[in-house]
């Protein structure tokens, strides 16, 4: 048996590609390994995956949680504490690792004031009153990220990756068709959500030209099968598009010699 491992760092679009995705507790979509088996039976991936903030909370963090947030049980859902400050892709061995640019378009923290450091807030309307007026009391709303910073925080998780494992380095872009989106003109807005998705679309592109990282182009993938069978909403995929972006993803590993590779060194 051929097996090897994927590091997933990314949330629902790189979880439900590669590892499962579940509608109504069950299974719809078993992940890469079907992929696998229609092509090489003997060929099997460990997927093990990680919920990620944001690229600039990853580069932060130094694997501790803050003290700041000891003692508090705040109700994360799938960014629990210990995830949102891991480094564990930095400090585990992989065949490949497969990262995802969602996190900085979508997504918003918070800075502690006096530490410094950033969370992601998830649910806050259900959080306790007093939870609620501590994050109030003690933390600042931080925008949106730029393209601009994003690809050079990615740049630097790169390099990091690449210092400590000689492994090929995957990032999923993003699919900039927004189901319910009519604007036709765009004089005097300041950025819709499908715009701001193909500037960073762009901005990796670029990046991948500086230096070498493989783009999984998730945008081309629902561009050929149609956003209408493929999405539910702006960010989440059917179970058919997770399987044609798991599809695309073994394309590309197997483009870069990570499946033949495996086989050869048994």
């Amino acid at each position: 048996m051929n097996r090897f491992t994927i590091f997933a760092k990314g949330n629902l679009d790189v979880h439900d590609t590669l590892h499962s995705l579940r509608v109504g507790g069950a299974v719809a979509w078993n992940g890469v390994n079907e992929i696998l088996r229609e092509r090489s039976p003997a060929t099997v991936a460990r997927v093990r995956h990680e919920t990620w903030t944001r690229s600039d909370a990853l580069l932060a963090c130094d694997g501790r949680v803050p003290a700041a947030l000891a003692g508090r049980d705040l109700p994360l859902g799938p960014y629990p504490v210990a995830t949102q400050f891991s480094r564990a892709i930095f400090e585990t061995a992989a065949d490949a690792y497969v990262l995802s640019i969602q996190p900085d378009v979508a997504t918003f923290l918070f800075r502690h004031r006096r530490d410094g450091f950033l969370l992601m807030a998830y649910d806050r309307e259900l959080w306790r009153a007093d939870d609620q007026r501590w994050l109030g009391e003690d933390f600042d709303p931080v925008g949106l990220l730029d393209a601009d910073a994003s690809m050079a925080n990615l740049a630097a998780i790169v390099e990091r990756l690449r210092a400590r494992r000689d492994a090929p380095v995957l990032v999923n872009n993003v699919s900039s068709v927004v189901p319910g989106d009519t604007v036709h003109c765009y004089a005097g807005l300041d950025e819709t959500l499908s715009t701001r998705i193909r500037r960073f679309n762009v901005a990796l592109a670029d990046l991948s030209q500086r230096n070498g990282i493989s783009v999984v182009d998730v945008d081309a993938v629902v561009a050929r099968g149609g956003a209408d069978r493929l999405k539910l909403d702006a960010f989440h995929l059917t179970a058919e598009g997770c399987r044609r972006v798991a599809q695309e993803t073994v394309r590309v590993l197997d483009d870069l010699g990570v499946l033949a590779d495996r086989a050869a060194a048994r």
